[in-house]
């Protein structure tokens, strides 16, 4: 049964819902935050009308990035990671291990502080079974070093095969940049099949919580107290000059 929708109001309440949601559940769950809740789950690649083809994306990244870049990627995969990284369209979809981590993304953008966000719940093995992904472990998730699962999804073989379409799958990815590791970083990745992950199969593998607008301010007040800050998941010299920035 799809999990009735309820909203956050504070960190008290994500914690009773999720409680209460996951009680049954063994499996490894996944979290991501949007700061609108009716933002599909698509990833900005798919989400484009241009006539571009991701081979173009990765060669004018790979032009400029590349002195620029301390460790040159060693895979195609890799590159996808660094355009991600550097806010350029991909056929990934950013998602954590942290449910805190997801609800600071869902809140953070003042941008959007008059609308109501989502905090999305993953059962990330479950998705993958439209995929028919199989092994004798019983919370097997692919890892982007497994070209056997993933050879249809790597960039050389979605340029060269341009008719297959397949559905989205989640997998690992070794955390290899601070920002990564801090966010406990992990990935679903799409093919060249268009339909949100939200609306796959019998929606057993997905649910969300709303935010409201009206509660956003608060929770930010309530991560901030954790210690769920910018810096914390961006530990960069940029967060600290913002931060201080922002209380001065």
């Amino acid at each position: 049964m799809r999990k009735k929708q309820k909203n956050i109001t504070s960190l008290a309440d994500l914690l009773k819902h999720l409680k209460k949601d996951t009680t049954d559940y063994s499996g490894q769950i996944w979290f991501r935050g949007q700061t609108v809740s009716t933002w599909k789950l698509q990833p900005s690649f798919l989400r484009t009308d241009k006539n571009i083809s991701e081979f173009t994306l990765i060669n004018k990244f790979k032009q400029s990035a590349s002195l620029l870049i301390d460790r040159t990627p060693n895979t195609y995969f890799d590159w996808l990671f660094q355009m991600q990284h550097h806010g350029v369209p991909t056929r990934l979809l950013d998602w954590t291990e942290s449910a805190l981590t997801a609800l600071y993304f869902a809140v953070e953008n003042n941008e959007h502080i008059n609308k109501d966000g989502a905090l999305w719940i993953l059962l990330p093995t479950e998705l993958n079974k439209y995929s028919n992904i199989d092994s004798d472990e019983a919370d097997f998730i692919p890892s982007f070093d497994n070209s056997e699962v993933l050879g249809n999804y790597d960039p050389l073989a979605f340029n060269r095969e341009k008719v297959t379409k397949l559905l989205p799958l989640a997998a690992i990815a070794t955390r290899n940049n601070p920002r990564m590791q801090a966010q406990l970083g992990v990935f679903t990745i799409s093919h060249r099949e268009k339909t949100p992950i939200e609306e796959i199969g019998n929606k057993q593998h997905i649910w969300k919580y709303i935010i409201p607008k009206a509660n956003k301010k608060e929770i930010q007040k309530e991560l901030k107290i954790l210690g769920i800050t910018k810096f914390q998941l961006f530990p960069e010299l940029s967060s600290i000059g913002e931060i201080i920035k922002n209380e001065f």
